[in-house]
């Protein structure tokens, strides 16, 4: 059985955008038996000697696959997808898997999560500042929508945790009108966002967090 360190308790302000919910939709989609562990953020359960035991940086999320312990997000897919026998058989197809799951953590999320702190008043800025992001957000996008055009998912012909963390990714932006002049990549988050076990995610972590879906859709 899998243990998920996830969120049980953190600041209302970020619920629905925590890392957990990607290590979540992962063990749903891959069919991974799995509990989750809650921890109470704000009153300093990261901080506590058990949790710095298996978290060399206080974080979440951090699963225990029956004494293997493994954090950072995309290590834990990229885990999980081997243990499902998930990825793809052929090298240069995981490859691409592992490609699309760095550009989404690494090249993707910088920009888009920076102008999600800065709409919410995280991170302060100027009107030129945020123009700045916007233009390195539409860069990146620009990429994405080319990597697009004629494919279902991103890094291979079947979705695969790549799509889970660049879907998560696009989520920050998702109440912004980033998207709105990339048909293909709008189309792509609607489409994995539709997936079943996405659903199941949210009402999961919604109910473990306390809120309704509609709060965090």
């Amino acid at each position: 059985m899998i243990t998920l360190y996830g969120f049980g308790r953190v600041h209302r302000k970020v619920i629905g955008e925590t890392r957990d919910l990607r290590v979540q939709w992962a063990l749903e989609e891959l069919g991974l038996p799995y509990r989750v562990h809650p921890l109470d953020h704000t009153g300093g359960e990261f901080n506590g000697p058990a949790f710095a035991a298996i978290s060399p940086f206080h974080q979440a999320p951090v699963i225990d696959d029956d004494g293997v312990v493994i954090a950072e997000t995309g290590a834990i897919l990229l885990y999980l997808a081997e243990k499902a026998g998930a990825l793809p058989a052929d090298a240069v197809a995981r490859a691409a898997v592992n490609q699309w799951c760095f550009a989404a953590l690494t090249t993707v999320e910088p920009p888009v999560a920076m102008i999600q702190l800065s709409d919410a008043g995280g991170l302060p800025s100027t009107v030129e500042q945020r123009a700045a992001l916007v233009r390195w957000s539409h860069r990146v996008l620009d990429g994405i929508e080319r990597r697009l055009d004629g494919r279902t998912w991103i890094a291979a012909d079947d979705f695969t945790v790549a799509d889970i963390l660049l879907t998560c990714v696009l989520r920050e932006i998702r109440r912004t009108d980033l998207l709105a002049d990339y048909p293909r990549l709008r189309a792509y988050f609607d489409r994995t966002q539709a997936r079943p076990a996405w659903q199941r995610t949210l009402e999961r972590y919604a109910e473990r967090l306390g809120v309704t879906v509609a709060d965090i859709r």
